[in-house]
Order: C-alpha cells, then structure tokens, then sequence
C-alpha cells in the first residue's frame, strides 16, 4: 500500500474510531487526490464523510469536520500519520480537506521512484476476483466491422488494468454459430459459390448476405472443391464460410493489440443439450409457462419488463434461451464477476440477462452490462452508414491499416462509453500535436532524449546512468527529494493520480478516463519542460531533482501506455 493510500486508510479509521461507527461502509466515502492547482485552499485530500455522518450521528456536518479537526489538533487521533499531515480545514458544507506536509510528499516522491509500477497496485489479496469479461462476440457472418472496435478496447483496457490491479481477469469472445443467421449465412455463401461456377440464375433473397467478401471467399471455396461443390450439403458451406470468417476475424483482433482467452461457441451449448437442460431447470422451479404454443419465461418476477420467449411455437429456440445457458456456464467455470460489453442497440438486454442468471440460482449482481454507443466514421466530412447484410460498411481492419494499431485503440477509447464516438481520419492521420497520440508518445520519447542529453555533460554524467538504470544512490536521491519544489510537485501530483483513476477503472468500467488522464499526464510535462530548465549547472541540484521529475513521467507515462495497449517508442 502506497503512503497516500496508508494516510487515506487511517484517516478513515480515526474518524470510526472517534465517532464509534460501528458497521459503517467505508466504501461510500470519498475522498480524492485534489487536482485542481488553482484551489490550492481544497488540501491535498478532500473528504465528504462529514457530509455522510450527518444523517447518521444527528449533527450539522460542519460540527463534525470541527471535531475531526479537534482530534487531529489534540493528537489524540491519526497518530501514524501525525508528521505527515500539516493541517486539516473545512470547507463549503462540511467538506474536510487535509494539507500534507513537505516531508509527506518526499516519502511520496520516494516510494513513487523505488516501488515503481508497484506503487499503483493495490493490495487485494482479501478482495481478489475471477472475472470474464465478454466483449466484440460479433457474428461470424462476416469481417469486423468499425464499431466492433470500440467494444474490443473497452474490454481490452479493462482486462489490462484488473490484471494490473491483482485481479484475475479472462477475455472471451462468444461465438454466436447456431440459428437462423448462420442457415441465411451458409446459403447466401452457397450461391456465390454455384454462381462462381456458371449458375447465373441463383440471386441471394433480399434477406441474405450481399457482401463481397463472399464471393473473394467462393472463389477460394471453388479453387478448392471446384465442380465437388455441387454435391456438398448446406451444412459444409455454412462450416466452411463460418471457419474462414473466425480466422479472419482473429487476425483482424491480433492486428488490433487483441488476444482472447477463449473463443466460446454457441453451437456447442446446443449440441452439448445445456440449453435444453437451462430451460428444463426453469421449468422445475415453475418459472416457465405455455401460451399460444410458446415456451416463455417468467423474467418480470425479476426485474424485466416483460415475459420472455425461449421457444417459438416453431419449436425454434430463442437468443434468450442460449444466453441462460451461456450465463450459467460462465459461473459454472468459477467466475466471480460476469461482464458483458454490448452495443448500446441491446440496451434491452440488460434486464432479461439479470433475470436469466438470478432465475437460475447466482446473484444478478454479480453480472455488469457495460453498453456503448455507436461509431461513425467521418470521411470525406460525410459520415458512412454500415450495413453488413447488404455489404456496405467499413471493416476494422481498414482503420487499423490505414490509421495504424495504437491511433485505432485510442481514438476509439478516448471518449466515455455512453457518448456517440465520430471517427475523424483527418485528425488520427496527422503526425501533429493534434493527434493525442502522437502528442503522448513524444512526450515519452522526450523525456529520455532531454535525459541523454544531461548525460553528456560531465556535471550530470554519473547522476543520469543511475537514474536510467532505477538505481539512484541514497544520497543523489535525498538531492532530488529535498529540492522538489512547487512545480515538480505539481507534477508528482499529477502522477500519483494515475492510483486513483485504475481505482475508479476498477469499480465502473469507465476505461475512458485513462485516456483523458494520459493526455492530461503529456500535457502537464509539456507545459513543465517549456517553463523549466531542467539543464542547468549553476544549480546542480534542482537540475537533478527535475530530471528525477522527467524519469518518474516517463515511467508513468510507459504504464498508462501499456495499460492502453500502445507501443512506447524510443525516437520519433
């Protein structure tokens, strides 16, 4: 546990102790790293647990922040981090905001240089979870197209930075490989094939898939099997079509910084029969019903706001029924924490899956539903509609290729999951400070070409070795710590905020805010170099201690990086 978190920790235990909450959620306090350098009176750390007593204890919460305050002041409470914190104040309502000491943000600067990275894991072998975390799951009817790119960073991202945290977290992508879709999938492909071999009577019904990568695909298929193809079932054309299209889509994923864990098939929770026993265990605990010839569960005794069919009177299963089973398989493997990323057209999903897995006997809070919004792609200052049956829309792997793999993963992260996302190429192909990506990466890269430069002048030669070799000596390392001054900690602020932003990742899902503190990490260095010399040897140490400043960036800047999944460049 990192010293700010420690202080935070105790802070929070004092005040149980003093107004002797007893069963008292300490997860519904906050209390945040202040950011804002021109509210320099909001402390350091700024808490609304005042504000949370208030209810609770009877009292005006100002009464209560002046009885922490008293506490602090007598001694009596916060002993362990009595040195490290100057003051406490209230502000506004009932606020508490907590001033740390010079010494406090020294032991800060220090830990920040020696824990590295582990400075921003947490210590949650007590708290621990297996996720599995479900995202893109497109069918395989065709290529990725853009906005399966926006699901696949979401998920990316959130299983980099739970891993990163000390959980255990899985990415699957489910194969949806049974129904209708793949029979429409299977005999439009055929077509293409017989017409390929001279058939120019067939045409694919209005409802098929019109796509060309079909027939770039049958005129592979008929390379193959050329005239055999006549004797083939539908069957080995939906296998075959199917099959290509997976393989195609996992390159365009690994093209795209993504490896799943598992690739999950439906089909196989039909032919295993779990969906058939999904749907019977229902049944036994009365939770399906026969109306009009249908089989349909029960889903509003849980939440929904309607009933829901899992077989037709066709005798025609449902998406439904397969996503009960699916679900109970999730749990079934040990899974803690279900997340499924969805497109914000399946909001009504949301419902109907939590009454499938708490019908079937697990907590539906144990299941998340994180829904995003559309893409467009803007060219040409027209934004392109997509339409995969009738084989107009912009597959991922164009955007990969033609922007590159990290712009790609940015600019599809770089805005919250619930806002529509407009992909502007003409912003994600400039080589400007008007790409963020490229505006972060040569931040990273200056830091270490502003350091080699140090390195050349026989005043910092021997001090600039030690440093990018993570091994400063004591005393270089008193040197930079007793010299940090206002602006350096400003910095160092800002760098330890990347804790409090994997926290929030952590608990909502909101991977954006990574990106936005990225470009706020790179923003603030580029201000610092501008109004800083970190090059001068008429003052030795101040120099040493911005060059710890231009390290300790860097590292941060290299993990926010690859927790995004972006390359680290060493020149640009």
């Amino acid at each position: 546990m990192n010293l700010v978190n420690k202080i935070k920790k105790i802070f929070l235990e004092s005040i149980v102790k003093i107004f002797s909450l007893n069963n008292f959620d300490l997860n519904s306090v906050q209390i945040v790293l202040n950011q804002d350098k021109n509210r320099q009176d909001f402390g350091d750390l700024s808490c609304n647990i005042a504000l949370l007593l208030s209810k609770k204890l009877n009292k005006n919460p100002k009464d209560i922040a002046q009885e922490i305050i008293k506490e602090f002041v007598s001694g009596k409470a916060f002993g362990d981090i009595k040195d490290l914190v100057e003051s406490i104040e209230i502000a506004g309502p009932g606020f508490v905001n907590i001033f740390f000491t010079k010494v406090a943000w020294q032991q800060i600067a220090r830990e920040l240089f020696l824990e590295r990275d582990n400075f921003f894991k947490l210590n949650i072998e007590d708290k621990k979870l297996k996720y599995l975390i479900e995202f893109v799951s497109a069918n395989p009817t065709g290529p990725l197209h853009l906005g399966h790119g926006r699901g696949g960073i979401i998920g990316d991202t959130l299983v980099k930075v739970l891993n990163f945290l000390g959980h255990d977290a899985k990415k699957e992508f489910y194969i949806n490989d049974a129904g209708n879709q793949i029979n429409k999938f299977g005999e439009s492909f055929k077509i293409r094939c017989l017409q390929e071999l001279g058939d120019a009577k067939l045409e694919i019904p209005e409802d098929g898939y019109k796509g060309e990568y079909l027939i770039d695909l049958a005129k592979l298929c008929v390379k193959e099997y050329g005239q055999d193809l006549f004797k083939k079932d539908n069957s080995f054309f939906e296998n075959y079509a199917k099959n290509i299209m997976l393989e195609l889509q996992k390159k365009d994923l690994k093209d795209y910084g993504i490896v799943f864990d598992n690739w999950f098939s439906e089909l196989t929770l039909h032919n295993s029969g779990a969906v058939d026993n999904a749907i019977k265990k229902l049944q036994d605990k009365k939770l399906i019903y026969e109306q009009d010839g249908a089989l349909w569960f029960k889903s509003t005794e849980f939440g929904d706001d309607k009933d829901r069919v899992v077989k037709k009177n066709t005798g025609e299963l449902t998406y439904i029924a397969a996503d009960i089973a699916y679900h109970e398989n999730k749990f079934k493997r040990g899974f803690e924490k279900i997340i499924d990323i969805l497109g914000q057209d399946h909001h009504g999903y949301v419902m109907r899956l939590k009454a499938t897995v708490q019908a079937m006997g697990y907590n539906a809070d144990n299941l998340d539903v994180i829904l995003y919004q559309l893409v467009n792609i803007k060219n040409a200052g027209q934004v392109e509609r997509m339409s995969k049956r009738a084989g107009k829309f912009t597959e991922l792997k164009d955007v990969v290729d033609t922007v590159g793999c990290d712009v790609a993963r940015f600019f599809y992260l770089n805005r919250k999951a619930e806002a529509h996302l407009d992909f502007d190429l003409s912003i994600a192909l400039k080589k400007t400070d008007e790409n963020p990506v490229f505006y972060i990466q040569y931040a990273y890269v200056r830091t270490k070409g502003v350091l080699e430069k140090a390195g050349q002048e026989p005043e910092f030669k021997d001090f600039v070795g030690e440093l990018l070799n993570n091994k400063l000596s004591q005393k270089n390392l008193d040197i930079c710590l007793n010299n940090l001054c206002k602006n350096e900690l400003e910095v160092v602020k800002k760098l330890i905020f990347l804790n409090d932003i994997l926290i929030v990742i952590q608990n909502s899902y909101q991977t954006h805010l990574l990106s936005y503190y990225t470009i706020e990490l790179a923003n603030l260095f580029h201000s610092y170099y501008a109004n800083n010399r970190i090059i001068d040897k008429e003052n030795i140490e101040l120099s040493k201690s911005r060059m710890l400043v231009l390290f300790l960036v860097r590292r941060v800047l290299g993990l926010s990086l690859d927790l995004l999944g972006l390359t680290k460049p060493e020149r640009m």
